[in-house]
């Protein structure tokens, strides 16, 4: 019964995954989180930094909510929009695990994944400086392993 659960909560964060870059994936909904990283907007204010009608707005911000990514409060008549920072953050750095390519600490200490035991890291070594491999000299075919075609 547990491995159901965590079944379905990896496929709920994959789902949340696939939204979040759905939701990125448009440029107006890029400049949008960009705008709201400055400061919460309006819906009024956000669709007046655009040349396109306010119902098209209203769909991206629909779609940037569901995502996770905006966050909405209603303040009187107004309904004002906010970037949820946690849930970009969370999402850009998950997928960059999932690839594999999160950046080096900035202490210029290699991360514990290549000092783990058993890792295929390779050995650094010098700029200019030759490995074992390149000092040995090239084998030659023999003639048994020539060929004319």
């Amino acid at each position: 019964m547990k491995k159901l659960t965590k079944k379905k909560a990896a496929g709920s964060d994959e789902r949340r995954m696939q939204q979040v870059f759905h939701a990125l994936s448009a440029p107006p909904r890029r400049a949008i989180l960009k705008y709201l990283a400055a400061s919460s907007l309006t819906a009024g204010e956000i669709s007046s930094r655009f040349a396109m009608a306010k119902p098209s707005v209203s769909q991206h911000l629909t779609i940037l909510e569901t995502a996770g990514l905006v966050s909405r409060d209603k303040r009187g008549q107004y309904v004002h929009y906010a970037l949820v920072k946690q849930t970009v953050e969370t999402a850009l750095l998950g997928f960059l695990a999932e690839v594999d390519a999160l950046p080096l600490p900035s202490e210029g200490k290699p991360s514990t994944r290549e000092n783990a035991p058993g890792s295929a890291a390779e050995p650094t070594r010098k700029p200019g400086a030759a490995a074992e491999t390149d000092l040995l000299p090239a084998e030659k075919p023999t003639p048994a392993q020539m060929s004319m075609f």
